[in-house]
């Protein structure tokens, strides 16, 4: 099967605009495919406001996401394939869901006892389709560049 990301991103991103909210994404600005200004990552991430009043030429689709934005001033194109994603929020609430990285969905299958045949519950959208629900509890965190974390911005 294909990735769900893209499809629950543009579902989190339509339901935050839909809601006059703003949707911030947070960006593995270490993943080669991604393009963005580089004086603005910090511990190889970089939140992105992508609202349709900060943003233009906007696309997403199942390849990824671009748009054209203004950096000091300075119009910018950017780029990424969408599991680049981390995270996506509203900067106003920060209601919105983060994304699991491919790393994570691997050890999860991997650490998965062979025996046990039956899954529990849905696991949402971490793409942990097969996973118990204990494993996404207990999903590793990627090394050195942490957990993304959000928080409200007044």
């Amino acid at each position: 099967m294909t990735s769900n990301q893209p499809y629950l991103l543009r579902a989190f991103y339509e339901w935050i605009v839909d809601n006059d909210l703003t949707p911030y994404i947070v960006v593995d600005a270490t993943n080669e495919l991604v393009e963005v200004p580089q004086e603005f990552v910090k511990d190889g991430q970089i939140v992105l406001n992508v609202s349709p009043s900060a943003c233009v030429n906007f696309s997403l689709d199942l390849d990824g996401l671009s748009f054209q934005a203004r950096f000091s001033g300075q119009p910018r194109r950017l780029s990424m394939p969408c599991e680049a994603v981390m995270a996506i929020y509203a900067r106003e609430n920060g209601a919105g869901t983060v994304f699991a990285t491919e790393e994570d969905v691997a050890r999860a299958q991997q650490e998965r006892p062979e025996t046990s045949e039956d899954v529990s519950q849905p696991s949402g959208p971490t793409s942990l389709e097969d996973a118990d629900a204990s494993d996404v509890k207990d999903a590793p965190v990627p090394p050195k560049k942490g957990k993304p974390t959000l928080k409200v911005i007044k």
